[in-house]
Formats: C-alpha cells, structure tokens, sequence
C-alpha cells in the first residue's frame, strides 16, 4: 500500500515572491553596457588556471553528485567568487557543465520511463523561451549587480535545500485540463515497493508560470534550474520525486541549449574555462557516484549547504565592493 505525503507549497509561494523581487531588481539596475570583455592581464601562466580549475571542479563533481545538486549550482558562485574570471564567461561555462550533466543522463533516465517527455516538452517550451531572455538580460547587467543578484539567489537555494520537504508520491486528486488534454501522465516501475506507480499532475497553469521565472533565471545567472525544477514538478504539480528528479534533469538539456547560444552568439563562452570545467565535472560526478553508496547522505546536504553559504555570501559582498 502506497503512502501519499501531503503537498506543501510553501516553498514555491517563497520562490514566486523572490523571483518577483529579482525582477523587480533587473529593471531598476539593468544598463545598456555589452556584455563579455576579456579578463585583466596576469603574470600567471596561462596553463596555471585551467589545470586549478580541472582539480577544483573535479572536487565541485563530487560535492555534486553527493549533495543531490547540479553541478551548475556550485560551479558559478565559486568559481566567479573565487577564480579571476569574468563573470559572463563563468556563466557561459555553468550552462555548459549543467548541459553536459543533463545530455550524459538523459537517454537513461528516457529508456527507464524515468523522465517524462509528455510532462517535459511544454515545460521545456516556456522555460527554454525564457532562459534566452534571461541570458540577454544577464549579458545587459554591469558585473557588479550581477554579482549581487547572484548572491541572494544563492543564498535563496540554500533556504531551499535546508528547509524543502519531499514527497515520494504526492496526492493528485485528478488531473487539471491541460494535464488531461496533453495526456501528462504515465506508469513507471518503483523497485523499492516492486510495484508500478501510475501518476498524474494538477495545477499545471501555476507550474507553467513558475518555469517562466525559473527560465529566467537559468538564463541569466547560469546555474541550471533543478533546484527549482524539482519543488515545482514534485510539490506544486504533484508528480512523484523520481519523475520530477528525472523530468529536470531532462529539462537542462533543453533549456540550458537555448541560453547557451546567447552566450555563446556574444562571445561569453571561453574553450580554456569551459573544457577543464566540463571534464572535471564530468570525472568528479563518476567517482561521486561510487562514493554515494558509502557516505552520509545528510553530513554530504549539510557540508554543500554550507558551500554554499559561503560561495553566496562572497558572490553579494564582492557585488557590494566589501570583499573585492
């Protein structure tokens, strides 16, 4: 016998009103300046910062897999925070780490009935719509309010992962009538009872609005979106954790796609940042996933909250000009 948690939707009333705040906040301090310029000269060597970056995003690939995030998530705020990279060529280079993780899962997760693409592609419409205009409007932004808005989104995610409750199987009543006209439902099978789960969702026309800031936001700050994919997919629509885990994973190969040809049309995505990004994470996540049976799962949630706190916390005071 299935037990069905109630659905909460605290955490999606606290994230619609943030996301209104930050736009409210793009349109006070967006300016008319262009976007990427090259990095100041150093006298380090130009090998030196690549292979910091391979080591560094190699351990971010680990945290990632362990603490539950996309590698995205950790990769902007730390590396814009603490590597002397512009931060447009950061954010270029987050959406193609979390674009990277999403193409290398997704035939799995399709071919295991896991991710849903009749739940996926109208989600994936209007985030993806989204997401190119967030990235223009990210490339707009002096870095400095880039850095701020950055850092309170971050600091945002970690109210989210310290306080947002899971439901394994949400109550769905019955479905709404887009969900019904759509046909978003569908039957997987959940080796953990051995049993077929059917599921369906509800308040699809919230949800869709929801991932038009969320789409945004994937845009304009480079970080992927399963942070706030997954409260909106589980709670909000009421699909089952492991769709709505598979589902946006999915979703980043959509969405990042179409805010990653912004950023690359205005030059903001730079091959020695990318490359060693994108391998680190990659060989991180593989030795993640062998670690993952061994560790603590909720000393792993803590130590990226707290990553993550710090990261966010250096993003807002390096905005503010107080920790430059």
């Amino acid at each position: 016998m299935l037990t069905r948690k109630p659905v909460s939707s605290q955490i999606v009333l606290l994230m619609s009103i943030f996301f209104c705040l930050m736009i409210a906040a793009v349109s006070v301090f967006a300016s008319t300046e262009g976007a990427a310029v090259p990095p100041p000269a150093s006298d380090v060597a130009w090998w030196v910062w690549p292979l910091v970056l391979l080591v560094v995003t190699f351990v971010l690939g680990i945290l990632a897999v362990l603490g539950g995030v996309g590698g995205g998530v950790l990769f902007v705020p730390i590396i814009g925070g603490f590597f002397p990279f512009n931060i447009d060529f950061v954010r270029g280079a987050g959406l193609l780490v979390a674009l990277a993780g999403a193409l290398a899962a997704g035939p799995g997760l399709l071919k295991r009935n896991l991710a849903s693409l009749r739940l996926a592609l109208p989600v994936a419409l209007i985030a993806s719509a989204a997401a190119i205009g967030g990235a223009m409007i990210g490339l707009a932004l002096k870095p400095n309010v880039v850095n701020i808005l950055l850092g309170a989104t971050i600091l945002f995610i970690v109210i989210i992962m310290a306080t947002a409750k899971k439901s394994d199987f949400p109550n769905v009543p019955k479905p709404d009538n887009i969900a019904q006209s759509l046909g978003i439902m569908g039957i997987y099978r959940e080796e953990s009872i051995g049993k077929d789960v059917e599921w369906t969702v509800h308040k699809t026309p919230q949800g869709l609005l929801l991932f038009i800031v969320i789409g945004i936001m994937a845009g304009m700050f480079g970080l992927g979106a399963g942070w706030a994919n997954v409260p909106v997919l589980n709670l909000l629509m009421g699909a089952p954790l492991k769709i709505s885990v598979a589902t946006s994973k999915f979703l980043l190969s959509i969405t990042d796609t179409s805010a990653a040809w912004v950023y690359l049309n205005q030059g903001a995505v730079l091959p020695m940042i990318v490359v060693p990004s994108i391998v680190g994470i990659m060989l991180g996540s593989m030795v993640g996933v062998k670690i993952l049976a061994k560790a603590k799962p909720k000393a792993i949630k803590w130590m990226v909250i707290g990553l993550l706190l710090f990261a966010g916390l250096r993003a807002l005071l390096k905005g503010l000009e107080i920790w430059k």
